[in-house]
């Protein structure tokens, strides 16, 4: 005798959870809205931050070396050994601060995973964390879903320089973490020796974390130096800093990247960490730490990129854009008010749609998005690439 059991259904009401959504006033990306805008219209992109050149041949042969040799299964949860020992090493000689490859460095899911898990480790409900603002769109989300309280501290055309001032004005007893970013996007501007000993002394007679998000550390230019976060140990020793091979090294789509902390931040840190993806493509770190062993590979890079910026702002010299060449990163800010005086979100989608060029307003990083009359263009691309972009806008 068969037995059926009827289901009976009922329609979910997705409302009732959405009203409760975590994070209810994050929409789509604004990297999303204008990468779907510019492939709709066939439009040069120079918006997101990728490169559209090759990487290495080296980098991908050791890849495949390493894939070929059998390492294909789980790598240690803090990553692994070889990596950690090569990142310990290439700290210790540009900044002469050494981190334990055992108990102080893990290997993350790129940077912005990094980032997701020192904030998750840490911040709590009530918790306020100073974001500088223009400010890349992965922090606040973090601090928001963990209950924290984003504080903002808005920089000012063009200069973008932090008023410590105005910062310290900021610091409540309730501040339980400060993110810095250097070379800073979307500006392209760094932080000085003289910024960081002022942050240095600020923070020194308080508890606060810095979470210092330097992914760009190795694109600096005109001869100026990346001053991380690890050159001062008063500020090491309260710190996170995440970094990102993919940018480093041209392949932001192997998402891979990592973080140094004080051992006791860093053991809260794991806890985290290997309960949201445990570890990170085995092969892949095993090539990057066969690459590290060069140093060249990353030192070369600030003339490689200046190289481009140096091509991009040349090309645009008549054009009738304003800018102050970027100090880092791989993106040139241009201040459009001699073309127009709309919003930047109006002129970058008009530049999309009319004229065949992407760029990302700055807007979308300020506090209620302020308009700064300012476009960001990444210059992370192939010379024939930056030609046509420069060739679109000297005729705005």
């Amino acid at each position: 005798m068969s037995v059926f059991k009827i289901h009976t259904f009922t329609i979910m009401d997705y409302e009732q959870h959405i009203s409760t959504s975590k994070l209810p006033d994050v929409k789509t990306t604004i990297f999303t809205t204008v990468g779907n805008l510019a492939r709709k219209h066939h439009a040069i992109d120079l918006s997101q931050g990728f490169p559209n050149f090759k990487a290495d041949e080296k980098l991908k042969s050791m890849v495949n070396d390493a894939l070929l040799a059998g390492h294909n299964q789980y790598a240690p949860m803090q990553g692994y050994y070889g990596l950690r020992e090569g990142i310990s090493e290439k700290i210790a000689s540009l900044h002469q601060y050494t981190y334990s490859p055992e108990d102080e460095i893990t290997i993350t899911v790129g940077a912005t995973q990094a980032i997701f898990t020192a904030i998750t480790a840490f911040i709590t409900k009530g918790d306020e964390v100073i974001v500088i603002k223009p400010a890349y769109d992965c922090y606040e989300p973090a601090i928001t879903l963990n209950g924290g309280i984003p504080v903002y501290v808005q920089l000012e055309a063009p200069d973008y320089k932090i008023d410590w001032s105005a910062f310290e004005n900021k610091i409540t007893d309730k501040t339980k973490m400060v993110i810095i970013n250097t070379p800073h996007n979307p500006s392209g501007t760094i932080l000085t020796k003289s910024d960081m000993e002022q942050l240095e002394k600020i923070l020194k007679p308080t508890n606060i974390i810095l979470l210092s998000d330097e992914v760009y550390e190795h694109i600096i230019f005109d001869g100026q130096v990346h001053e991380s976060v690890s050159r001062f140990p008063d500020l090491a020793n309260r710190s996170f800093v995440c970094a990102s091979f993919g940018k480093t090294f041209h392949v932001t789509g192997w998402k891979m990247g990592y973080c140094v902390a004080p051992t006791e931040l860093m053991a809260e840190f794991r806890k985290v960490h290997q309960f949201a993806v445990f570890c990170v493509d085995h092969p892949v770190q095993r090539a990057l730490a066969n690459y590290l062993k060069n140093p060249s590979h990353y030192l070369d890079l600030n003339n490689f990129y200046q190289e481009k910026r140096d091509f991009f702002l040349d090309g645009i010299k008549s054009s009738k854009f304003k800018y102050k060449p970027s100090q880092g990163t791989y993106f040139q800010l241009l201040n459009y008010t001699q073309i127009s005086m709309d919003k930047d979100e109006v002129i970058g989608k008009r530049l999309i749609t009319e004229k065949g060029i992407a760029s990302i307003p700055i807007s979308s990083f300020n506090v209620e998005n302020r308009n700064d009359h300012m476009l960001r263009f990444c210059f992370a691309k192939k010379k024939e690439t930056l030609e046509q972009a420069v060739e679109i806008l000297c005729k705005l």
